[in-house]
């Protein structure tokens, strides 16, 4: 069976190595000696994300094989940037004619790879599918709605999300729909024991107070990237505002995407508080540490949402919807936009004392870790007639 996999931005890398480590094990289980795998997987990169904090890193810390192609796409325009992103996936499909493309989430990489697929009539497979914040606004759920209904096989993390597709007339009939976990909670539980051996970034952050063993300060950590915050002048100046004034004498670690740092640069936005620090990206290694030892949490991060949840963390959420309701549901994430006093409060509820919800690991919401074997299974299963 020949998968052609379709990645471009930091999640996707994520989730992707989740089902290649399966697929790595079922050609190990079975003897299969490489370049004779028994399930052959090339892996297309758009090149949506091309800086290394954003992109090289992930791969070497993932231990991803070097993508068979690399479209070079990089930023524009929405239009022009998954344009060529659908002619480039094209001209691949055509020349490896695979049984199946697996697309992740809902960027434009996505949709192209998507795209592409289903006018060539190859089965397309969406990972993290059935999710839906029902804000057509947000380009993201233009994105995941027209995929959705593209595809062959839908791989639901959650049964929110199974429900969300029958609602819209998708169900496991003329194509799968199967709950098969989270591939981001595989990841999470994976790799956060790694971190803690090759990760230093609580020691270079000066986030260790010196005991014996050191064990970590109080902080609070940012991130924020989508474009209805950062675009925004006004929705992103609100948020700078509230975390100038939130920090309660804690640090504030804000990891600034490139997006974000661009517009804040244009908006000409400052920040004022001595508290908020502002770096550069971080390895996805040093992300799972800042997470599992953050007080709160403040993002506009679909996984990160989720990730806090799985860590325990209290979550502060910069939209004014999520497709994760689970998080929201079980009392651990609040919603509060851009809105600088909603930040605030939260940020202060967040702090004080409180009982700990139940987290998504003790309620096996997101799965039990072994969404990617699921994922890989069903393709084995379902295309092994379609396999050369």
């Amino acid at each position: 069976m020949k998968i052609v996999t379709v990645i471009g931005a930091r999640p996707q890398f994520i989730k992707a190595a989740v089902v290649t480590r399966a697929i790595q094990a079922v050609n190990i289980e079975g003897g299969h000696l490489p370049g004779k795998e028994n399930i052959e997987e090339i892996t297309v990169h758009t090149g949506q994300h091309y800086d290394y904090t954003m992109d090289r890193i992930f791969f070497q810390e993932l231990g991803l094989r070097d993508p068979g192609y690399h479209l070079g796409i990089g930023s524009a325009s929405h239009g022009e940037q998954t344009g060529r992103m659908l002619q480039g996936v094209e001209e691949v499909l055509l020349r490896e004619g695979p049984d199946v493309v697996v697309v992740y989430g809902d960027t434009n990489t996505t949709l192209a790879g998507a795209l592409a697929a289903c006018k060539l009539h190859v089965p397309v497979a969406h990972v993290e599918a059935g999710l839906r914040s029902y804000n057509r606004g947000m380009p993201e759920e233009i994105n995941r709605v027209i995929v959705d209904h593209v595809s062959s096989f839908l791989f639901c993390p959650t049964e929110n999300a199974v429900k969300n597709l029958r609602r819209e007339g998708i169900t496991d009939g003329d194509v799968a729909v199967i709950h098969v976990g989270d591939v981001m909670y595989d990841s999470a539980i994976h790799n956060v024991e790694i971190a803690k051996e090759k990760s230093g970034i609580l020691r270079e952050l000066g986030l260790l107070a010196k005991d014996r063993p050191p064990s970590p300060m109080d902080y609070a950590l940012v991130t924020l990237h989508r474009a209805e915050n950062t675009d925004d002048p006004q929705r992103l100046r609100n948020i700078f505002k509230a975390l100038d004034e939130a920090g309660q004498g804690m640090v504030v670690i804000f990891p600034l995407h490139p997006r974000t740092k661009k517009t804040k640069e244009a908006f000409g936005i400052k920040e004022k508080g001595k508290s908020l620090r502002l770096i550069g990206p971080v390895s996805y290694f040093d992300m799972l540490l800042l997470e599992k030892h953050a007080n709160v949490i403040l993002t506009d991060s679909g996984g990160v949402q989720k990730e806090a949840f799985w860590f325990g963390v209290p979550c502060i959420t910069l939209r004014e919807e999520t497709e994760w309701v689970e998080t929201v549901e079980g009392g651990w994430n609040r919603l509060v936009g851009a809105d600088t006093h909603k930040i605030i409060e939260a940020v202060h509820e967040a702090l004080g004392p409180q009982q700990s919800p139940s987290t998504g690991k003790k309620e096996g919401i997101y799965g039990d870790g072994r969404a990617g074997e699921r994922v890989v299974a069903v393709l084995r299963g379902r295309l092994s007639g379609n396999s050369r």
